[in-house]
């Protein structure tokens, strides 16, 4: 039985390893062509930031300062204390023979001088021509001509796991090469500001690499590296770059203008998930609600009311709240705009006018408590409410624990302000709206904390 058993066993193996042998292994990309042929056109950028002086006081007694002459006093009163030069170093592009250059805004927004160092060690002082903090994009000026030049795709087509290139200079070491694959397309970081769907690698990018570029294997730019994200400053595996569709808009603008100018809906919107989807109608979490519209905004010309469920922006379908900031900031003011939105149950298409994206501005107020009874009765959702001071819904004073308020996120000092896509006015329209929810169904609610307007879903049990 054992030599059965051996016999068996090496005849295994010996299948085993003539399956091996037969699959052979594809050779690895060969990056030196590419990276020859880029590098003269990759820059090293140094920003300075000049040394400012600020004026101190020197603190003496009263007593001994009156015996001082006053020609000396004056110099022992104020003194210049000089504060040091200081500078980043970060990468770039050239992307025209006549000298503009592309980098990240984070290397240059706070700099008084900018320098690009090239390839053959040159060294040129540049102007910045504009700058666009929402896509983290500088466009810079070298007075130079016949340059070697980098070429934007206009349409990247990635797919997760083709190889890309990054040439930069992280910590200052000048054109480094390193390489990887695409780990993902169309990534959202919660510290943007939902202008960009990132290209997220698995190149090593490091600080000094911001605003240099990524290519694909036909030495075209696909991203701007932008960010990464580690715990330690150093590279970990996850990097971060603009895509150049996104770059050549901005670039464009820039040129022109020396600003980005962006299309304007006017509203607050929220993420939905499964839960809110099924109060809408929908089997599945998709869209944007509308939490707040701006007064006379676009969004309020159009016909957009609170609790509307934004699922299609001009032609394109708006899959979560990500995407909506982005498909409205790629149009220019004034655009005529069409959208779908799913109101109470039903889909409706709504038109409207972009306007002009302005600064973000303006405080949120914090609701103070009612001074209401502690002893109100607690309702179906496990609340107490009161009337809202100031402002339209009631404000809630008790949350019950393990309750459908509680489960839903409320807090103690939430203004509700819509149930079941109903304005709520009073306390007593509230409690009508409670009365009438049936058990085991999701309905929306809108409340607003801090200022800020949310939408949750509330179940109750």
């Amino acid at each position: 039985m054992k030599k059965f058993l051996l016999r068996t066993a090496s005849l295994f193996l010996l299948s085993v390893s003539l399956v091996v042998v037969s699959v052979e292994a594809a050779p690895l990309p060969d990056f030196s062509d590419l990276i020859e042929k880029a590098s003269p056109a990759v820059v090293k950028i140094t920003a300075v930031t000049k040394a400012k002086q600020t004026r101190q006081l020197r603190q003496m007694p009263n007593n001994q300062m009156q015996d001082i002459p006053e020609i000396f006093r004056d110099l022992l009163e104020q003194r210049q204390i000089p504060q040091r030069e200081h500078g980043s170093l970060g990468s770039g592009f050239i992307i025209s023979n006549d000298g503009y250059v592309l980098t990240n805004n984070h290397v240059v927004s706070e700099a008084d001088e900018i320098k690009v160092i090239l390839n053959d060690e040159r060294e040129f002082d540049a102007k910045l021509i504009g700058t666009d903090d929402r896509t983290d994009i500088a466009l810079l000026k070298i007075d130079a001509k016949n340059l070697p030049q980098l070429t934007l795709a206009k349409n990247e087509k990635l797919k997760v796991g083709q190889w890309v290139v990054a040439i930069g200079s992280p910590f200052g070491l000048d054109y480094s090469a390193s390489a990887g694959i695409v780990s993902a397309i169309g990534r959202n970081i919660p510290s943007d500001r939902g202008y960009v769907q990132f290209i997220q690698t698995d190149v090593a990018i490091n600080p000094g690499n911001s605003g240099g570029p990524l290519f694909n294997m036909d030495g075209e730019v696909v991203g701007i590296n932008s960010q990464i994200y580690t715990p330690s400053g150093g590279s970990v595996g996850l990097s971060f770059a603009i895509p150049s569709s996104v770059a050549i808009d901005v670039v464009s603008q820039l040129k022109d203008k020396g600003r980005v100018e962006r299309g304007w809906l006017g509203v607050v919107i929220g993420s939905v998930d499964k839960d809110l989807a099924s109060a809408y109608g929908l089997d599945k979490a998709q869209g944007a609600i509308v939490s707040e519209v701006a007064p006379k905004g676009p969004a309020e010309k159009a016909g957009v009311k609170i609790g509307d469920l934004i699922v299609k922006f001009n032609g394109q379908d708006v899959h979560s709240q990500a995407d909506l900031p982005r498909i409205v900031g790629q149009l220019a003011p004034g655009t005529k705009v069409t959208f779908d939105v799913i109101r109470k149950g039903k889909r409706e298409t709504l038109s409207g006018v972009l306007e002009k994206l302005k600064d973000d501005s303006g405080s949120a107020e914090k609701p103070s408590l009612s001074n209401e009874s502690k002893t109100a009765k607690t309702d179906a959702l496990g609340l107490t409410v009161a009337p809202a001071e100031g402002e339209k819904g009631v404000q809630v004073l008790t949350v019950e624990p393990d309750s459908a308020a509680q489960r839903a996120g409320l807090q103690r000092g939430d203004v509700i302000t819509q149930l079941d896509f109903i304005e709520i006015d009073s306390v007593a329209g509230y409690s009508k709206i409670v009365g009438s929810i049936p058990k085991n169904t999701a309905k929306a609610i809108r409340f607003v904390r801090n200022g800020t307007p949310s939408f949750r879903s509330i179940t109750i049990k």
